[in-house]
């Protein structure tokens, strides 16, 4: 009966292949992970998002009679670097051409407006509209 003994040699030989293989997995994954990213976002960035602006909007006393469409959305341009880039898009039932945009904030996971609002037209308004915030931030300041 043989018995076989690992040695410090076996193992120091072992420990480049191991890394080799690691360094070639990575090398291989990172075109697709990069390609996931640019399509669907980061998902920690949808997982905070769909955590916390649910939570602040019926916080804010809307419920799902209130709100006609909302979901997570993805920028393809870039935004205010407070603000983490995914966005929740929100239209209410009593403005269903109005669409609004809220985000959260890196630095204390607080969820915010944005004082952009995209209307069925194309247009953006920036004007006080029904269910605006008064503390709405630019999304494009601080780029």
């Amino acid at each position: 009966m043989e018995v076989f003994v690992i040695t410090n040699r076996s193992k120091k030989k072992r420990l480049p292949i191991i890394i080799g293989i690691l360094g070639l997995v990575a090398f291989v994954a990172a075109p697709f992970i990069t390609i996931y990213f640019l399509n669907n976002g980061n998902p920690y960035h949808k997982y905070l998002v769909n955590k916390y602006i649910p939570q602040h909007l019926e916080e804010a006393g809307y419920t799902d009679s209130d709100i006609q469409w909302q979901s997570y959305a993805q920028p393809k341009h870039t935004i205010s670097k407070d603000v983490y880039h995914g966005h929740y898009a929100v239209t209410f039932h009593d403005e269903p051409d109005l669409q609004y945009y809220y985000g959260v904030t890196k630095k204390g996971k607080n969820v915010v407006q944005f004082c952009s609002k995209h209307h069925a037209s194309g247009e953006s308004i920036t004007t006080e509209t029904k269910h605006s915030e008064k503390n709405c931030i630019d999304q494009f300041s601080n780029r």
